[in-house]
């Protein structure tokens, strides 16, 4: 049997199209809420794969369901359906509004087939200029040059054009903005509850709830972007449970499969009937072994158990955040929802949001950020409390070294 490639970090910048500029560490294993790079260094996990790893790394429950269906089936092809898509539809059927699923391979997919049924659906029914989709600014809903179109961060999209048109940016949590904008050529508005990648940056529930009456009045779409927030992220299911504003389609993905890709658009009986036979489609969407890594996924997640626990967790952040600002007051306000958590840098540590996720590296903590100004915390729904602590330790220390 031939050796493995030996591999270092500056095999990805020999190899590797250069769209990352990853750590300067590989990691290799992973166990619970913890990470270990080739050279047997520990690291406490506070991204999860950027809320992808809702359960942690190597969960035995997750592991035995891919071992498990790996010995059976693993694609088949959408000329031909499979029993553990038909018993992940009907899980989540059961727990949220949704009357329909559509499974794909990630969160821009899941966004791409909602924005595809708005416009499709408007054009069904005749009205050949109700095409508009309203976003709003900061907004992120994927790579795809639809999906980085409608998010509203320039940066992502401006060097893609022509950009596909007919999407109009708004203040986020702008009601009256936003109500200046959507009229009765608007086929959808897309939103998510937190933004995620804009900040960490919550909705108000006046302006959700603003949203879906100006999406009934004129006929227009309310589209819950809940990929980063969804499955059991805020501590409900789904955001819009907290919110009490019910949506006309949802987009799941990142946790929905815990490291597995997977995305799904949830939607109602009526408006699933827009993408009949042939209109649209996926060759690896709800293919038998990652929707039985989902269904596993969604038994442990869809628990009073975890779901409580995300906000107990909540707690144990805030209180530990809170404890290191107030030794070394870097952040002007820690805000977000369940277990997705952003801390804003004051104005003297502008900019520097890198460099502190940087320095936890060192010190053995994994962080994200989001946008230059905001550490962002989205770490395993279960992580132990020995584990968060440990975790706030290493990045209180890295702190105490920016402020040095």
């Amino acid at each position: 049997m031939e050796q493995p490639i030996a591999v270092t970090r500056q095999s990805f910048d020999d190899w590797m199209v250069p769209v990352y500029a990853p750590a300067d560490f590989i990691l290799v294993r992973g166990e619970g809420s913890q990470v270990w790079d080739q050279q047997g260094k520990s690291y406490i996990d506070f991204a999860g794969g950027i809320a992808v790893n809702a359960l942690g790394h190597a969960h035995p429950v997750v592991t035995a369901a891919l071992v498990e269906q790996a010995g059976k089936l693993w694609h088949l092809g959408n000329g031909y359906t499979n029993e553990p898509v038909l018993r992940l539809a009907k899980l989540l059927i059961d727990a949220t509004f949704a009357e329909k699923v559509f499974f794909c391979n990630s969160g821009a997919e899941a966004n791409e087939a909602a924005l595809k049924l708005a416009r499709k659906r408007a054009l069904d029914n005749g009205n050949h200029s109700k095409n508009q989709i309203v976003a709003f600014n900061n907004a992120f809903h994927g790579r795809t040059l639809f999906t980085v179109s409608a998010g509203g961060q320039p940066k992502y999209s401006k060097d893609f054009a022509p950009l596909p048109g007919g999407i109009t940016h708004t203040p986020f949590n702008d009601l009256a903005a936003a109500a200046e904008v959507i009229n009765d050529n608007t086929c959808a508005v897309i939103v998510e509850p937190i933004q995620g990648e804009g900040g960490v940056l919550p909705a108000d529930a006046a302006f959700l709830q603003g949203l879906r009456e100006l999406c009934g009045r004129h006929d227009a779409l309310l589209i819950f972007d809940e990929v980063q927030t969804g499955m059991g992220r805020t501590g409900d299911l789904y955001a819009y449970m907290q919110y009490g504003v019910v949506p006309d389609v949802l987009t799941t993905a990142k946790a929905l499969g815990c490291g597995f890709p997977i995305g799904a658009m949830l939607t109602t009986d009526e408006l699933a009937k827009t993408l009949s036979v042939g209109t649209h489609g996926t060759t690896y969407g709800g293919n038998p072994l990652a929707t039985a890594v989902a269904g596993a996924v969604f038994s442990v997640i869809n628990t009073p158990e975890v779901l409580e626990g995300v906000k107990q967790r909540h707690q144990w952040f805030l209180d530990g955040l809170n404890k290191i600002n107030q030794q070394y007051p870097i952040f002007s306000e820690i805000r977000g929802g369940g277990l997705l958590i952003g801390c804003q840098l004051t104005k003297d540590y502008a900019g520097k949001a890198k460099q502190i996720t940087q320095l936890a590296n060192e010190e053995g903590v994994i962080a994200l950020i989001a946008g230059p100004d905001v550490v962002r915390f989205t770490p395993s729904l279960v992580i132990p409390e020995q584990d968060v602590k440990e975790g706030l330790a290493r990045f209180a220390r890295a702190v105490a070294r920016i402020c040095s």
